[in-house]
């Protein structure tokens, strides 16, 4: 079990195979929520997105794994509009 407590805000997220999927702002509850302006694409750019802790590899300095490659990490992903 990977320790997700060294999980910081601004640490880059990854998949498995390397891709960037965005940037930490917090660890909330049992999610990673990553920043409004690095997470997201075409009409789902400019939310919040969740990534599961459950999904977490590995806590390398700057970077946090997930176990699977970016294009199956996204369909984990939970969004969350926020209010205007």
């Amino acid at each position: 079990m990977t320790d997700t407590s060294k999980i910081r805000e601004h640490m880059e997220v990854v998949g498995a195979d390397g891709v960037h999927l965005g940037t930490v702002d917090k660890v909330d509850g049992q999610r990673i929520k990553l920043t409004k302006a690095d997470s997201g694409e075409g009409a789902h750019k400019g939310h919040h997105h969740y990534i599961p802790l459950a999904l977490v590899a590995e806590v390398d300095g700057k970077k946090v794994w997930l176990s699977a490659n970016s294009d199956v990490a996204v369909t984990f992903e939970e969004e969350k509009s926020d209010p205007v």
